[in-house]
């Protein structure tokens, strides 16, 4: 395939893309028909390079029309913090508010039901293209934590769907200020107060909009709140059970974000704080037995040399299954041989510092074509 890279003129948000969008890698971003949801996603898209196959734009040039490549899950993965960015953005306007939200929860659901280690593997991979839409793709991925705690934990599918929808919505009013944090690493007084309010400033909005769900408004209330008292906005020292969820992933997942002023701390080590901020907590002996020590999008080097990409987690937190990048000499490699962690010989040595050579791998690659 060869690919052409788009300029802003040949795309139109608001309406259907007339070709299949790719990466660098030839990955799909966006399928044929797809719609472009916001100038801030084609803005993020283009810096991030998008690419058409060559062969469809002569296609379309000559009248033809270009077939629609089913989207992978990775696609629809890509997809969900802009449709997240709508919902929240109309959420004032929206008549249609709650069903949206559920229509969205729902499809993150599917996706995490269909491969929770590829929904692990976004959640902990987090690339640096993303940063400016920091608040989206957090909010995503806190949920993401949030289902998969409340699984283990056996609470029933309805349940799941409001903490999923709670996790979503909980900072609905700062999206754009945590964008703006995550890349500049400072805020103003009025900012600080902004973020100090917006438990309080969800809640309103969300009421507004139509949600009558009282554990899902009591949760984004609360969600900053601390069994110690020392939480905002009220102090409280009693939260709410799913409040008290929210924190530990919405913590959890920022803890394991990059940020322009610093880097990504490791998993092992933010599951070590979550039990410092956290003692006796069942959610963090849950979070710990979930997403293990190494888990999916963890970069790891081998006792073989070769550097690797945890791609599912194995029987026990420190044997996964990895996707070789590198040889044994540290050179990059066309293929990406599966290892199993529980063999001697490639048993995990030391975290890798590079968290750049993920980025150069089509995701399609590491764990198949998955429509």
């Amino acid at each position: 395939m060869q690919l052409l890279k788009l300029v802003a003129k040949q795309l139109t948000v608001g309406e259907p893309l007339p070709f299949n969008v790719r990466d660098e890698l030839g990955s799909l971003l966006l399928a044929c028909g797809q719609v472009l949801r916001s100038d801030a996603q084609l803005e993020m898209l283009l810096g991030r390079g998008m690419y058409a196959d060559v062969e469809e734009i002569r296609a379309l040039a000559a009248g033809r029309k270009v077939a629609v490549a089913t989207p992978t899950v990775f696609a629809r993965w890509n997809q969900l913090p802009w449709a997240l960015d709508v919902l929240l953005k109309n959420v004032s306007v929206e008549a249609g508010f709650v069903a949206a939200c559920e229509e969205l929860a729902q499809e993150l659901i599917r996706l995490v039901q269909r491969d929770p280690d590829v929904a692990l593997f976004q959640a902990t991979r987090q690339e640096s293209h993303q940063l400016r839409n920091y608040g989206l793709t957090h909010a995503m991925f806190v949920a993401t934590g949030v289902l998969l705690l409340a699984q283990r934990l056996g609470w029933s599918e309805a349940r799941q769907l409001t903490a999923v929808q709670a996790a979503l919505t909980m900072n609905l009013s700062i999206v754009d200020l945590q964008g703006r944090f995550a890349v500049h690493g400072r805020m103003t007084e009025e900012q600080r107060a902004q973020l100090r309010a917006h438990p309080d400033t969800a809640e309103a909005q969300l009421r507004a909009a139509g949600v009558e769900d009282e554990e899902w408004l009591q949760a984004v209330r609360e969600h900053h709140e601390h069994a110690d008292g020392q939480g905002y906005p009220r102090g409280l020292s009693q939260v709410s059970e799913l409040a008290e969820l929210l924190r530990l992933m919405d913590v959890f997942m920022a803890k394991i974000s990059r940020r322009e002023s610093r880097p990504a701390l490791a998993v092992k080590e933010a599951e070590r704080q979550a039990y410092a901020l956290m003692p006796g907590s069942p959610f963090v002996a849950a979070l710990v037995k979930e997403v293990g020590i190494y888990p999916p999008g963890e970069l790891v080097n081998l006792a073989s040399g070769e550097r690797a990409v945890v791609i599912r987690r194995g029987a026990s937190m420190s044997t996964p299954l990895v996707a070789a990048l590198t040889d044994r000499k540290g050179l990059p490699i066309t293929q990406t041989p599966k290892r199993d962690c529980a063999q001697r010989e490639f048993s995990i040595a030391a975290l890798e510092s590079d968290k750049t050579l993920v980025s150069r791998v089509p995701l399609e690659r590491l764990y198949g074509l998955l429509t």
